[in-house]
Order: C-alpha cells, then structure tokens, then sequence
C-alpha cells in the first residue's frame, strides 16, 4: 500500500473520531443523555447546536477524504468559517453580559484550528500533490 493511501486512511479516521466525539459530546449536552448537561455549567445552545451540526459535516469530510474527492477540502473550509461565526457570535454574547463558560472559547479555538489544520491536509493531499 502507498505511503499516501495510507496517510489518507489515517487522516479519515482522525476525522471520524473527531466527528464521533463531536457528536456523542454535543448531543448528550442537548439531549441530556447520562445527566452531562448538569456536569457543563453555563453551556451556551447555540454553540452546542453549531458543534452539533458540525459533526455530521466532519462524517461527510471523514467520507470525502477516505475516498480522494477534491470538494472535501471545501467541506472542512465550510465547517471552520461556521465554527469561526459561531466563536463571533459567542463573544457578542459574552460581551452582552450572557453566561459562559471560560471553556468553550478554549473549546471553540481548538475546533477551528483542527478543522484548518484538517482542510490543509486536504488541501496538501487531495489537490496539491495528488497521486
């Protein structure tokens, strides 16, 4: 097996588990599965939405990328500018005087610097160098 089909594997399975956890994490604090979303504190809802939804998006780029397509790299692209709006709209939030944990920003900043670093990896092996 070529080293890059490998390193595609890897990658798409990073990007699966990262989409799993992104969506057991958020839709137990939405739904209130095993009593998480007593153990969050001031979670804000539409942050847990949009990660929420981002997950599903992460599964389809998870695809995307196991399977060599070029538009994988605007998937992630797509997701990291919905989680950058989504950080906007918490920091009007914040500043608005809405409750918050100091976590989520932290949380919402790792997203979006996986997510890039995501898109970069595709960028790098989809369509730059393809093989």
């Amino acid at each position: 097996m070529k080293k890059s089909k490998i390193f595609r594997y890897v990658i798409a399975i990073l990007i699966l588990a990262f989409a799993l956890v992104t969506l057991f994490m958020s839709s137990s604090v939405l739904f209130n599965w095993f009593g998480i979303r007593a153990k969050q504190g001031d979670f804000v809802p539409f942050i847990v939405w949009t990660n929420f939804v981002a997950g599903f998006i992460y599964l389809i780029a998870a695809l995307g990328f196991l399977q060599s397509k070029k538009w994988t790299l605007w998937i992630l692209t797509t997701v990291a500018l919905l989680l950058f709006i989504a950080l906007m709209i918490l920091l009007l939030h914040i500043d608005r005087g809405g409750s918050f944990e100091f976590e989520t920003i932290r949380a919402m900043v790792f997203r979006i610097v996986l997510t890039i670093t995501f898109s970069l990896l595709a960028y790098y092996q989809l369509i730059k160098y393809k093989r």
